[in-house]
């Protein structure tokens, strides 16, 4: 198709956004979904978390979503997660909460946007009871060494044949110093993995939720997706080296699972807002992505619950943005 027609189409379907009316279409398309998968074109654009923020109260108070699983680490977010339910030793604000988004970019995540957020959030928990109240949840796979430093933390209250088993599955882990890059060239090229006792580690942990007090069952699941944060990464970290389809696909996998042992927790009328990259929530079916072997979490979704599935994606054709020239290195505009 020439350029011309894309741009006639483009016209004849576009519509003005901005106002009461648009918000209220895409609302009452996405009212009906379980899985609303809200993306962005850039990490951190205070636009695309306005929107997508002003989205989620919505389907949050007018149609019960449970949750927002986000693009970000696991233990970073469950502080924000404890500050929003109201926990007895969560963090006196919303500011004090993000100080835990300390690893770059930490822009994405510790910004004016989901700090107003989280305070919507917390206000509207305010009255009920634990199972009912609204979560904020990491589902990303980078968190190994804060993943392990959480699974100690909650063992050593709890339970210490367990303590004991992670700690013996972490010495694995000890002789690269935090660096997740000579984790994995020495996983990758010198076949000095500890792939087998993560698994292990997550057996133990695993719906251990299940059987927990009441009043300590998101700590225990929290124990468990800390297990598979530190078994995805470990995988992510050994894979990257040589192949990136398949890290990002283990990357997108695991995020999917992590999405899924959060709805089993919420229960099965759970509904859920998935804020992450336009990469991560279109359908990977219909880019380039699948000729290289690639996945995402879009099409996985769609793949296991079709029309339940809801994406809206967003862009821009103009505009400045804060960036690294690689990773790591101070942000510029």
């Amino acid at each position: 198709m020439s350029e011309s027609l894309f741009i006639e189409a483009i016209r004849q379907l576009a519509t003005p956004f901005g106002t009461k009316e648009s918000m209220d279409k895409l609302i009452k398309h996405a009212e009906k979904a379980k899985y609303v998968l809200l993306g962005e074109a850039s990490h951190g654009t205070s636009e695309f978390y306005s929107v997508r923020a002003e989205l989620s109260k919505r389907l949050i108070a007018e149609h019960g979503f449970r949750f927002i699983a986000v693009e970000g680490d696991w233990p970073s977010c469950y502080t924000l997660n404890r500050y929003i339910k109201g926990y007895p030793d969560a963090a006196a604000d919303a500011r004090a909460a993000l100080n835990d988004f300390n690893r770059w970019p930490t822009w994405m995540w510790a910004n004016k946007e989901i700090q107003e957020l989280a305070e919507w959030l917390r206000d509207f928990n305010q009255d009920k009871p634990d199972k009912d109240k609204v979560g904020f949840y990491g589902i990303d796979v980078y968190s190994l060494w804060e993943s392990m430093d959480e699974i100690l933390k909650y063992l050593a209250a709890h339970d210490q044949a367990d303590l004991e088993a992670a700690r013996k599955a972490f010495e694995c882990f000890e002789p690269f110093s935090r660096d997740e890059q000579s984790y994995g060239i020495s996983a990758s090229l010198y076949g000095e993995g500890c792939e087998d006792d993560v698994i292990t580690l997550l057996g133990r942990l695993q719906d251990k939720w299940k059987k927990a007090h009441p009043d300590d069952q998101e700590n225990a699941l929290s124990a468990e997706l800390n297990a598979m944060a530190v078994k995805g990464a470990e995988s992510y970290y050994r894979t990257m080296i040589r192949h990136d389809s398949d890290s990002w696909n283990i990357r997108d996998r695991h995020m999917v699972s992590a999405l899924e042992k959060l709805m089993d927790f919420n229960g099965e009328h759970a509904r859920v807002l998935v804020w992450e990259h336009n990469t991560h929530i279109g359908d990977a079916r219909a880019t380039d992505m699948a000729s290289e072997g690639m996945v995402n979490v879009g099409q996985i979704l769609r793949e296991q619950h079709g029309s339940q599935v809801y994406a809206i994606g967003f862009g821009t054709y103009e505009g400045t943005v804060i960036a690294g020239r690689s990773w790591g290195l101070p942000w510029k505009k």
